[in-house]
């Protein structure tokens, strides 16, 4: 049964669950509500949490926990020669998963049937006669060994689904027949569901926080996966990035992080000012017609994809800088630079700085000014020496929102500023950034397990830590600088 089709039908049973466990409360009360402990809609909820919740968290970790199982069966049947003949374990698996989807896709076009699927893999004769007719249907040449794993792992993978169907479908029954049962006008069913959501909430946050750990720790392992193929002294201080799937690679990390830092500070010089400039501006001295119009429209810019900037600084910008500044200062000839994507990148930053300092400048408590207008300041002085210190906070908090949406940017880099690793301090020249580098040591047929692929999970830490950095230096400057008041 589809995965779709599966929710669809828990969530039916909840659904039944509701409207069955609130008429049951009402009953239990004589059709006299108010001698209910809890209100009859919490009653339908109780019996609905208990239908869908446990389902839905056995699939989830059913979900997970069948594929590691079945691979982990599968790989023990492939022999270590066919595995050393591939590369890699991975590079096998791989193999198997694709000829046992093709198996899927086969039967389903009417090429094999079912049962000729599940006996081929019992004679080697009749393998090696099908393999061209199966071949064919599978898009490729495939040996007996992958075969005849790949129709395992189909068989496992059918059976799980079965079995995951059935417990599910039967664990979502037993919770309606549970809750059903329980319910009565005695029941204290607020309580019950009060401690359901308190549970569902913590356990929201307990997988945000596993899933920030397991990234960290994936890319830790890999990383260390490449430093035992190639000396971290060359990676952290190599000057020159010209990686070779041929051998001799140089694969140092300052040419990309100063490119990324170069483009992150033009970017940052364009936006902070216009962004910090058009909030107090918004948030002090407009009239409510003109914010009206000024702040969804300067809003406008976040809702636009990063495709249409690339393009624009392709098109446009690139052009223009080239032009005018460039070409007539001899700095260079080429459309793609340094500047080009940073001015992009910085008006595309504009309303993350622009929208949350305005924000932030207008939860100053108005007694603050109006204090400082009773002490003779200005406008202008209340704004300088009142309100941007107690926005502080906030602000650098949009900036560094800002500046981390700078170092994770890739399509206006690779459109706008190219894809050359390159140390420099001249602004139009092309140059690159780590996260255009990481799309292109995974994008291809790559080997996943030589350095040219593995570098990219090195590079993803560094930008781990160079953000984590970024929010340190923050909380610093906060704490350093804020104004706090009674």
């Amino acid at each position: 049964m589809p995965l779709l089709w599966i929710i669809v039908i828990v969530l039916l049973l909840g659904a039944a669950g509701f409207v069955l466990g609130r008429q049951r409360a009402v009953a239990s009360a004589g059709g006299d509500a108010r001698i209910l402990h809890s209100l009859p809609n919490y009653y339908g909820t109780n019996v609905l949490i208990l239908s869908v919740v446990p389902a839905l968290l056995v699939m989830a970790v059913w979900l997970i926990i069948q594929p590691m199982v079945i691979e982990s069966r599968v790989t023990g049947m492939i022999p270590e020669a066919a595995i050393e003949e591939a590369g890699s374990r991975s590079l096998v698996m791989s193999d198997v998963r694709r000829v046992a989807d093709g198996l899927d896709t086969a039967i389903a076009a009417g090429a094999l049937t079912p049962e000729q699927a599940r006996g081929m893999r019992t004679e080697l004769t009749d393998v090696r006669a099908r393999l061209g007719e199966i071949g064919v249907a599978l898009g490729g040449e495939v040996s007996s060994e992958v075969l005849a794993a790949a129709q395992s792992y189909r068989g496992l993978k059918r059976s799980g689904n079965l079995m995951m169907t059935v417990a599910v479908l039967a664990l979502a029954a037993l919770g309606l027949a549970y809750g059903y049962i329980r319910t009565n006008r005695e029941f204290r069913a607020r309580n019950a569901v009060e401690v359901a959501i308190l549970a569902i909430l913590m356990l929201a946050s307990t997988i945000a926080i596993l899933t920030t750990v397991g990234i960290v720790f994936s890319m830790l392992f890999e990383t260390f996966n490449f430093f035992e193929l190639y000396p971290w002294r060359e990676f952290f201080f190599g000057l020159e990035w010209r990686p070779s799937f041929e051998g001799g690679s140089d694969l140092g990390l300052i040419p990309l992080l100063w490119g990324t830092l170069y483009v992150s500070v033009i970017a940052l010089l364009v936006s902070v000012p216009i962004g910090l400039f058009a909030a107090i501006y918004m948030a002090e001295y407009a009239g409510k017609r003109m914010r009206a119009v000024a702040k969804p429209l300067l809003e406008i810019l976040a809702g636009i994809p990063t495709i249409v900037y690339g393009l624009f600084a392709l098109i446009t910008v690139g052009p223009l800088l080239r032009d005018y500044f460039a070409a007539p200062l001899g700095l260079g000839s080429s459309s793609s630079s340094v500047m080009t994507a940073g001015v992009v990148m910085g008006i595309m930053l504009i309303p993350f700085v622009s929208s949350l300092s305005d924000d932030i400048i207008n939860a100053v408590p108005q007694s603050l000014r109006d204090g400082s207008y009773g002490l003779g300041a200005t406008q202008s002085e209340t704004v300088r020496q009142v309100i941007l210190p107690a926005a502080l906070p906030g602000i650098v908090g949009a900036v560094l929102l800002a500046a981390s949406r700078a170092i994770g940017e890739t399509m206006i880099v690779v459109l706008g500023a190219g894809a050359a690793a390159a140390l420099s301090l001249n602004p139009f020249e092309a140059m690159t950034t780590v996260t255009v580098k990481i799309v292109g040591q995974l994008t291809g047929d790559t080997d996943f397990s030589s350095p040219e692929a593995l570098v990219a999970f090195a590079l993803g830490l560094t930008l781990f830590v160079l953000t984590l950095g970024l929010n340190v230096l923050a909380l610093y400057i906060v704490r350093k600088y804020r104004e706090q008041y009674e």
